[in-house]
């Protein structure tokens, strides 16, 4: 989840939003005058492993839809 601030709240609670992005994890973007300027976000390292990003993230998985090649048309979208 994204948390929008202008430049005069995050100059004033900085250390506090700080705190969010590192424990919840959540972005926070600067704006100035309605326009965003600036993404604070949790660092995270290069060398975390692209799958493990995906592992547990299918939500939903049909084995007899799986079973059924795709049509030509469909795989190049």
């Amino acid at each position: 989840m994204e948390k929008r601030v202008s430049k005069a709240i995050f100059k004033s609670r900085a250390c506090e939003l700080f705190r969010q992005v590192e424990t919840l994890g959540e972005t926070v973007v600067v704006t100035d005058r309605g326009h965003p300027t600036i993404e604070i976000r949790p660092y995270r390292s290069r060398e975390e492993n692209p799958l493990e990003l995906l592992r547990a993230s299918i939500t939903h998985f049909n084995l007899k839809h799986a079973q059924q090649p795709v049509a030509v048309e469909q795989d190049e979208r």
